[in-house]
This record gives structure tokens, sequence and C-alpha cells, in this order.
């Protein structure tokens, strides 16, 4: 029976999907903003020095302009990766930001081939250590333990150190009282730590447990992408999960998930949208509003209730 999921099926079958393959096109990397730096894309053609083309309606964009518009593009309002420092800058209060554990540094305890080469081409690339970013700060006032990964760093994959500064992080907020909240972006776990990094699942998880146990609050913010071994532990448990608009979201890639099954996907699958209409994401927040929503919502778990303005 399993065998037949890998027999190739004549397109002429029902019930099955027709996936073509596309060639792989040309690309070309995108200079960082001066502001905020965006991830490296593929696009159809290179543009203009000084613009960049969006994903969402492929309008030719000065990035200056993109930059100040926290990363949103102001035709269609598609949300652009973000660099982890910029968005903990960009959400919390000036100044109050004190950083956590910035002296964990990843080594490669399965001397796993290329990887050493690999971590140091993703500090050059990144200016981080490592793809999560943890510490504290204030929300229009309100104390909180905030995380906020990085796709700059190999893609935000989830290792040894991201579930340990994490752990950690979380840990911190149960001494101090303080809710926790977390930005997610990730293409799971790091394949190079084999073992070690699926166990970061389970960390993680255990100390969002206690965080539970203690009655402390806990906000997940689901960005683009958030899959894999990350999706299945720590970004899922949120008392309240959040996510911006159109996000991809899942564990399985969509294409990977076509193949196994051999049906269609509904459209918008994994999408942001999708997933809020199915239950597993309470509410879509635009970038430009997350500030203020987060700020909410810590007023009322501090008040243990609602605001009276």
């Amino acid at each position: 029976m399993l065998k037949d999921l890998f027999h190739k099926k004549n397109s002429q079958d029902k019930g099955y999907a027709v996936i073509t393959v596309q060639k792989e096109r040309s690309a070309k990397e995108l200079d960082y903003a001066a502001k905020y730096s965006f991830e490296k894309k593929k696009v159809e053609e290179e543009p203009q020095e000084g613009l960049l083309t969006c994903k969402g309606c492929s309008a030719k964009l000065n990035k200056d302009e993109v930059a100040n518009n926290k990363g949103v593009c102001p035709q269609c309002s598609h949300h652009f990766r973000m660099r982890a420092i910029d968005r903990i800058n960009m959400t919390v209060d000036s100044g109050s930001f004190i950083e956590y554990d910035t002296d964990i540094r990843t080594v490669n305890p399965l001397e796993f081939e290329g990887y050493a080469e690999k971590l140091d081409q993703a500090r050059e690339k990144s200016s981080l250590e490592e793809a999560v970013v943890t510490g504290e700060a204030s929300i229009d006032k309100s104390p909180c333990v905030i995380c906020a990964m990085d796709s700059a760093f190999m893609m935000g994959s989830m290792g040894s150190v991201v579930g340990e500064k994490i752990s950690r992080a979380v840990e911190k907020a149960i001494e101090k009282s303080l809710p926790v909240i977390i930005f997610a972006t990730s293409g799971g776990a790091r394949m190079q730590e084999g073992m070690l990094s699926l166990m970061q699942m389970a960390k993680t998880s255990a100390a969002l447990g206690k965080l539970d146990d203690a009655g402390l609050l806990y906000i997940s913010v689901l960005t683009d992408p958030t899959t894999g071994g990350v999706t299945a532990s720590f970004a899922m448990l949120g008392d309240i999960i959040i996510a911006e608009p159109k996000a991809l979201i899942g564990f399985a890639g969509p294409r990977v998930i076509e193949q196994t099954i051999r049906q269609k996907l509904p459209e918008g699958f994994q999408r942001a949208e999708f997933l809020e209409e199915r239950g597993f994401v309470d509410m879509i927040v635009h970038r430009h509003e997350m500030r203020d929503k987060l700020s909410s919502l810590l007023k009322i778990h501090s008040m243990g209730g609602d605001i009276n303005e």
C-alpha cells in the first residue's frame, strides 16, 4: 500500500494532483534597507538601484519608503520579513530593551561537516550570534520578556542555543512574574544538530508549561514563515496566538504535502487567514497596529479584566 505513494501516476488518474515542477529562475540579492534590513528575495527582474520589488503586488518600491513604513508595502500592505532587533525596536518603549544571554555561542556538537563554516557565514550575514534575540523591555510602560527570531540567521532554524535562550528567557519571566511575547519566524529544527535540535521542542514547551503553571501570560506572534519544529512546539502554545497578515504557518511545506497526499490543497492553505478561520490563530494584526494591540493585551492581563477607558 505504501509503495503506491511513490509510483508515478498517470495524469488522467482522478483524485491526484498534477504538480508541475518549475525551473529555478535567476535572482540577485537585494541590499538591506538603511533602517530595516529585509531578507534576500528572488525577483522576476533586477530592480533599479534604491528600489525593491514587492512580492505581493510586484510594484517597484523605494527602499527608504518601505523602511519608513515599518517594512510594509504602501500599495498592497505586503509584510516584508524583518530583522529581530528592528522588530524589537519597533515594538518596545525606546531604550527599555535589556538583552539576555549575549555570551552563549553555538558550537558543532555532532561535528557535522560544513556546519562551522555555515555558522560563520550566518554570523557575518546577520551580525548575530544566533537566530533569536531575547531580553526584557516595556511596551507602553507594561513590562514583559520578549523574544524575536531572525530569519537572516540560517532561516531562523532552531538549534540548541535557540532553544536554550528561549527557555532561559521564559524562566527569567517566571522569576520576575512577567508575561512573555515571542515573535516566531523559522524554517524549523536545525538538521545539523540532529536529535539535539529536536530536543529543543520539548525543552521550550516544558518551560512554557511552567510559565502557565505560574499563571503568567504567553503571547505568540507568528510571522512569515513559521514552520517545522517551531510550529510544532512553542509557536502554537500561546495563550493568545497572533499572526501577521498572509504569514505562512505550518509544519511541512504545501508542495511536500501535495506530493505526499496527491491532492490539491485549498486556496490559501497554511496562510494566516486560512488558519484564523479554523481556529488555529486567534487574531491577525497588521504590523502598524501590533504595538498597540500588544500593549492593550498586556494591560488587560495586568488588570485581570477589561480596560476602562
